[in-house]
């Protein structure tokens, strides 16, 4: 059984990696698309946006219905990585913005049965202790949603199009891992509904709500810097050095978002086992929301200087994440865990398509230098909630030190 479920997360690891490729796979070739559908200002936005939108519609769609509740979980996850190959291929035969922007948020809508069910697959494999595990999933998608910066490192010379096939290509890798080589859990976990009902006794959880606030802060940070870094850094390698080579800049994102955050996951995922997850979760925002506000004083200066803090951002970022749905599912009452995570994914989703759209409005007024630093409001607030979490923790502690005397 122990061998089998590392042999599982190996697999389900590997297929979340190719299929997260497909999230930001318009994004690094967006200033081509930008000139091939003659976007505006507008449709740049909602092109920026389109995925978390998509993600947001799919995911309560898909627990509305419980979708992978009534069917197998892994042949939701094979079909959702086969469509949004699909969808995503599709790109390279369209020539106008609305088209392609609706491309983009159904590619959402299909990897919202690619993230939420892989989560849920692996509680499956891994009943107790999934912090490390949770951590390695969560490396897995962060390395995926990097895989385009890494493609456009060799291939930048070649067209566009040439990007959306790669991310294509390595989807459809991923349904057929989960499809014929990923096997069923031996156990079974209770059906976690989502229901309207229920979404009162969410809001009434204290504890819930507070590690919810958590993840809403760590969410407003997350995909906007994952979605502007990389043109924060071109921006910076060029202006410190002018003949830079774009090679070099791609290499840097993926090292920075990819490597880096992966690292992050894994170490976050063991450390969190062991100091709790308030504790982990204050350190992380803590380190990120200091780098929000640092990273602006390194544009234009030193190439490694800004790289060195970058790796530190990209590790603190995202180490975290996991933990927050971890504890939720441990405070909220079973039966409405299932609506606790959902009604958490879809507004923490909800909270990027701004926080996206918001940075490049403030760089244009205030330059990069600031910019970022609207970011920290994030890890900020999600720290004030973490720490009366972890209040909430010792109590919990002391009472049952108490009950067993």
């Amino acid at each position: 059984m122990i061998h089998g479920s590392w042999r599982a997360l190996a697999w389900i690891g590997i297929a979340e990696l190719c299929a997260l490729s497909l999230w930001f796979s318009a994004s690094v070739i967006a200033p081509e698309l930008i000139q091939a559908w003659k976007l505006n200002s507008s449709a740049e936005a909602w092109l920026s946006a389109s995925v978390p939108i998509g993600f947001v519609l799919g995911a309560f769609i898909s627990s509305y219905f419980g979708i992978a509740d009534r069917f197998n979980p892994r042949k939701v996850l094979a079909v959702s990585a086969f469509l949004g190959a699909l969808l995503n291929i599709s790109l390279i035969l369209v020539d106008h913005a609305f088209f392609g922007i609706l491309l983009r948020i159904l590619t959402g809508v299909s990897l919202a049965g690619v993230y939420p069910v892989a989560v849920k697959i692996l509680s499956q494999w891994f009943p107790k202790k999934r912090g490390l595990a949770m951590g390695i999933l969560i490396a897995s998608l962060t390395l995926g949603s990097s895989l385009p910066h890494f493609i456009v490192m060799f291939f930048s010379s070649l067209n566009w199009q040439f990007v959306i096939i790669c991310s294509s290509i390595l989807a459809l890798l991923a349904a057929i891992i989960v499809n014929w080589v990923v096997e069923d859990a031996p156990v079974k976990i209770k059906k976690l509904p989502f229901s309207f009902q229920l979404i009162k006794k969410v809001v009434a959880n204290k504890p819930v709500m507070l590690a919810n606030y958590g993840y809403f802060g760590h969410m407003w940070e997350l995909y906007a810097m994952w979605t502007w870094f990389p043109i924060f850094l071109t921006a910076s390698f060029t202006s410190y050095s002018p003949g830079i080579s774009p090679w070099f800049i791609a290499l840097s994102s993926f090292v920075t978002i990819g490597i880096a955050g992966g690292m992050g996951c894994v170490i976050g995922g063991v450390v969190s086992d062991k100091i709790g997850r308030a504790n982990l979760t204050i350190i992380s925002m803590l380190i990120s929301g200091i780098c929000c506000i640092l990273i602006g004083f390194t544009f234009g200066e030193s190439i490694w200087f800004t790289l060195i803090l970058s790796i530190i951002w990209g590790m603190s970022v995202i180490a975290d994440s996991a933990q927050f749905s971890a504890a939720v599912s441990e405070v909220a009452e079973v039966e409405y865990v299932g609506t606790a995570l959902t009604f958490q994914m879809c507004i923490g989703f909800l909270i990027t398509i701004f926080s996206i759209n918001l940075v490049p409005i403030i760089q244009r007024v205030i330059g990069w230098e600031w910019v970022f630093a609207c970011l920290a409001i994030g890890p900020i607030l999600g720290i004030v909630s973490m720490i009366r979490y972890k209040q909430h923790e010792l109590n919990q502690v002391k009472a049952a030190a108490g009950y067993y005397k």
